[in-house]
Order: C-alpha cells, then sequence, then structure tokens
C-alpha cells in the first residue's frame, strides 16, 4: 500500500485533491473518486486524473542548521558552487 494524492481541476478551475492509500494507479482513481463523490465534488468522466505516489521518506530541519551547512566547507568545486548558489537565495 502507497499514499497516493490523487486531484483534478474542475471546469471551474478549482483543484480537489484527496490521498488514499492503494496498491495500483487504478485503485487510487477509483477510491479518490468514491471520497470525492461523498464530499459532492465528483470529477466528470473525461477529467484527468493526477495520482502522485507519496515517498515515505520525510526530512526536518531548521533554518539555523542549514545556514551552518551553507556556510560551511565545501567537499568538491562543484559543491562550492552550489553553496554559493543558495547562499545569494536567502
Amino acid at each position: 500500500m502507497r499514499s497516493c494524492v490523487v486531484s483534478y481541476l474542475d471546469t471551474s478551475g478549482i483543484r480537489h485533491s484527496v490521498e488514499v492509500q492503494a496498491e495500483s494507479l487504478y485503485e487510487a482513481a477509483v477510491l479518490a473518486v468514491k471520497t470525492l463523490r461523498e464530499h459532492d465534488c465528483e470529477p466528470g468522466e473525461v477529467s484527468k486524473l493526477e495520482v502522485e505516489i507519496r515517498s515515505s521518506v520525510t526530512h526536518e530541519i531548521t533554518l539555523k542548521r542549514v545556514r551552518q551547512w551553507l556556510n560551511g566547507g565545501a567537499k568538491s568545486p562543484k559543491e562550492a558552487v552550489m553553496k554559493e548558489r543558495l547562499r545569494e537565495l536567502l
């Protein structure tokens, strides 16, 4: 079972999304339509359903730690260039 976010854009331009647990693309679509129907926002027959399979990997980091990493040394010239570019964004 994977966590999937299924969404679609209605004719008014509003995006509707629901998270479901499914083993396949088709199962995710069916479960999403069932849930959306229960909330009176069922997609039409030609609505394009977007199915995003969520990764189970999640990371948390503080901005302080990000700044420490950016101001620390680089292991390669490529990393040094990347850190410089990212420092400029902050």
